[in-house]
């Protein structure tokens, strides 16, 4: 049933898709050519000659969103992603149109004629309308699951961490429209339940219960103690015809998202995907990092010679404080700030982070680290190469020595450059905040990263990451 659901709605969302592509097509050429705000005219051709281009664009951009996987089932799939694929349709759209009407124009003068800027205003328009259609697709969905129409019924084989967590994020996230029948399990007794999640009998049930539910799939989350039975069951679950997958129960190993290589038919699974390890994402980094360091300087500069003067001004000592910590690899760096304390020995210095109203805090030092102000030298940090605009803080040595021991995967955030800003400071998680809760996503970053991402986070601080309740 949900399948011929599914089906039923990918053709109407075809159809719709394929007005979405006409309507936007139409609109370039008013805005183009009728609406007066360009003063153009009518142009060389005619409106049927524009007109009749639509029957290679409509089909033309529907391949190309089912090639772009734009009719894929929305339950989990992410907007941002789903964004970022209409803009790569689009993009490959509008060069193919622009490659044709160039080898066209050789053969019909006509198509010499054709507007490109034209094009140019369907391609922006069209990529609009079509985002503006998924919301509002995204929304019908979403209220629809959350009445209790269009939902999945699955059943969970095993109790487990994998299961409770499985659990927690379908509960989470109602709009997703899952809905859990209940979970087989040999171990724990029938009746047990988790959150409103009962456990319903044994797995060796399976086979009664398969031909009498009308399930449509089956989540495999045995435990790792139970992983020799999970041939026998998939074997099992197979022949019910029911969409079978797996949930293994170590999250807490494999990354969020599994990197995953094949040796002869053989699938082996990284443990952790760092993309920043591959050389062209390192080096396209590394290139906004040197540009955008420079840009900065530039732009804040009378923002930093305010600032210089304010520290000279206020407090005796260096107007820079440098302070060492631990960078890419584990190699130890001095990380520039305008000081903000007044000078303290070495020992004074070790003491620990700083809290509200510490009494080491210039009265200045406050205002330059609530605004972030201090943290404007980094810019020269990035130029040499010691940190990266946006990463994991950095943390002095005894830190690091102490949080290794202590919090699990903590040191794999050395494996990219630190940076000024990152995925946890504009999350809040910044100052004397939780640290766990800061390597969570700082891995987050670390295996996710995106020349979009670090764009996002960049965008976020100006808004969030400078001023902070939580920095002093």
């Amino acid at each position: 049933m949900i399948k011929d659901n599914q089906q039923h709605f990918n053709r109407l969302h075809v159809i719709i898709d394929a007005a979405v592509v006409a309507v936007s097509y139409m609109l370039a050429w008013w805005l183009k050519f009728k609406s007066g705000i360009l003063d153009s005219g009518l142009g060389a051709l005619s409106f049927g000659f524009y007109m009749s281009a639509l029957i290679v664009i409509v089909p033309g951009y529907i391949l190309l969103y089912y090639s772009f996987n734009l009719y894929t089932a929305k339950r989990v799939q992410g907007r941002r992603l789903e964004l970022s694929n209409i803009v790569l349709a689009n993009t490959v759209g509008i060069l193919v149109l622009f490659t044709l009407l160039y080898n066209l124009q050789s053969y019909e003068s006509q198509f010499k004629n054709f507007s490109r800027e034209m094009l140019f205003y369907f391609y922006v328009i069209n990529i609009v309308d079509e985002e503006i259609i998924r919301l509002l697709i995204r929304r019908f969905l979403r209220d629809i699951r959350r009445k209790g129409y269009n939902l999945k019924h699955i059943l969970l084989v095993g109790y487990s961490r994998a299961a409770e967590q499985y659990i927690d994020r379908i509960q989470q996230n109602p709009q997703w429209g899952y809905h859990i029948r209940g979970v087989l399990d040999d171990n724990i007794a029938r009746g047990t339940s988790y959150k409103g999640i009962r456990v319903i009998g044994s797995i060796g049930n399976l086979s009664y219960i398969l031909p009498q539910n009308s399930l449509d799939e089956i989540a495999i989350t045995l435990g790792l103690e139970e992983y020799d039975k999970l041939e026998k069951i998939v074997a099992e679950c197979e022949k019910s015809g029911v969409h079978t997958k797996f949930i293994p129960d170590y999250g807490n190993i494999i990354p969020t998202k599994p990197y995953t290589e094949d040796l002869l038919g053989l699938p082996v699974i990284n443990i952790r995907y760092v993309p920043l390890t591959n050389t062209f994402n390192a080096l396209v980094k590394r290139c906004m990092d040197v540009v955008g360091s420079i840009l900065c300087i530039i732009v804040f500069s009378p923002v930093m010679l305010f600032s210089a003067i304010l520290v000279k001004t206020t407090s005796k000592g260096p107007l820079i404080f440098a302070q060492e910590r631990v960078g890419l690899h584990n190699k130890p760096f001095k990380m520039y700030k305008f000081r903000t304390m007044y000078v303290q020995t070495e020992e004074e210095e070790q003491k620990g982070w700083t809290t509200k109203n510490d009494p080491r805090i210039t009265k200045c030092g406050g205002f330059l680290r609530k605004t972030s102000l201090d943290e404007f030298p980094q810019l020269f940090n990035v130029l040499k190469g010691d940190m990266s605009l946006v990463g994991p803080r950095p943390e002095r040595p005894q830190y690091v020595e102490r949080f290794r021991e202590e919090i699990p995967r903590y040191m794999i955030k050395h494996q990219v450059r630190p940076g000024m800003t990152g995925w946890a400071q504009v999350n809040g998680y910044r100052g004397d905040t939780s640290i766990r809760k800061r390597i969570e996503h700082d891995l987050y970053y670390i295996e996710n990263w995106t020349v979009g991402l670090d764009i996002k986070i960049l965008f976020l601080t100006v808004f969030k990451g400078f001023i902070n309740k939580n920095a002093y």
